[in-house]
């Protein structure tokens, strides 16, 4: 028999099951700004030709998916320009056919989304949801610790249990355990939490967007979308004249955006300081709540785009000391790692990696079913 007989079967079996598993992939990670979309050709591989779309520059995200499709195929990348599946992270709550994002103007129906797109197969899954399931993939590279005094430069063990939260456009929250059957993760809403104060000072601030708003979670303060209503809120408690005024007008935070507030306090504007530094004390007690709801013994991770942008500001905030500072729990908290996440691809990690783990359960639902 000649050498290219005898590899015959293989190559068929190579395309049986690149077939079988619906490669090439789709992935993507759509916010209330951006959405970023990224292709995968083998299973475990990197996520490739990774490209942004502007919400507001885009009709639909299935708009925004041909787009993408078709930008690869004009440049030629890519020899297939039809994924046969697709794994989307979106930054709402996922239940039933219709979907309407929580912070931009799209909505779909994911059965129409799947048709439009040719797809085998459509996942959506919350966006904090992707993000956690690239928690056990991420690498040294696209992490750096906030370091505490017990744990110190420690990087999480990706076992057990891992939360994540993260800060962007809105506040997202999230974990994922390790299972018998590989990573599961656990989507929420704890963005919508109440938050809570832990000193005066905080509570005079709270009290103050009180008076404004109905219910206080966590994601009116802790996002994009919140800032400025920190911003206003902590400037009011501080005497600013501005900020009485503004309050008075009916305009509560709006007349700054979260990127002046970061700038302001980066060139040492004491309102705009005692923001971010408020900022990251609420958001170290909040995310030691969440480790101790979750469980997180293993780590908690800070995603979103905020955090990362504020640089020596966060450095020298107080949130680890408010992350631990939970009474009894002190000492539990104290041996949790805490890491900022470096990369704001992450997400699209974690959507390949939903894709990879639904694969490799049909295949093995398969092999069962053809051993019966």
């Amino acid at each position: 028999m000649s050498a290219l007989s005898d590899t015959r079967p293989h190559v068929r079996n190579a395309t049986s099951a690149h077939s079988a598993a619906g490669l090439p992939w789709l992935v993507a990670d759509v916010g209330g700004t951006n959405a970023r979309f990224g292709w995968v050709r083998e299973a475990s591989a990197e996520v490739l030709h990774v490209r942004q779309r502007e919400v507001s520059q885009s009709p639909s995200l299935a708009a925004a998916a041909r787009s993408y499709l078709e930008e690869l195929s004009q440049e030629g990348l890519e020899a297939h320009t039809q994924p046969g599946r697709a794994a989307l992270a979106v930054a709402t709550a996922i239940q039933g056919d219709r979907v309407a994002m929580t912070n931009s103007p799209w909505s779909f129906s994911r059965t129409e989304l799947q048709r439009d797109l040719g797809l085998q197969e459509l996942q959506l899954l919350n966006d904090f949801e992707a993000l956690a399931l690239s928690l056990p993939k991420l690498l040294p590279s696209q992490l750096r610790a906030i370091a505490g005094p017990r744990t110190g430069e420690a990087l999480p063990c990706p076992s057990a249990t891992l939360a994540v939260i993260g800060p962007g456009t809105g506040l997202g929250v999230a974990g994922v355990v390790h299972t018998a059957s590989g990573w599961q993760a656990l989507p929420g809403e704890g963005g919508h939490a109440t938050l809570a104060p832990t000193d005066d000072f905080e509570s005079e601030v709270l009290a103050e967007v009180r008076r404004h708003f109905d219910h206080v979670s966590a994601e009116r303060l802790l996002s994009g979308i919140g800032l400025p209503v920190l911003h206003a809120a902590v400037a009011h408690v501080l005497g600013s004249p501005e900020a009485l005024s503004e309050s008075l007008g009916g305009s509560f935070g709006a007349s700054l955006s979260a990127p002046d507030i970061v700038q302001a306090a980066q060139a040492g504007d004491p309102v705009s300081e005692r923001t971010v530094q408020t900022f990251c004390a609420l958001l170290g007690n909040f995310a030691g709540n969440v480790a101790l709801t979750l469980g997180a013994r293993q780590g908690v991770y800070i995603g979103g785009g905020i955090v990362p942008r504020l640089g020596p500001l966060f450095a020298r905030s107080n949130f680890r000391e408010k992350f631990e500072a939970k009474g009894r729990f002190r000492a539990y908290l104290e041996q949790v790692p805490t890491v900022l996440i470096t990369d704001t691809l992450a997400a699209l990690t974690g959507s390949a990696f939903a894709l990879e783990q639904s694969s490799a359960a049909q295949r093995l639902s398969g092999a069962d079913s053809g051993s019966a």
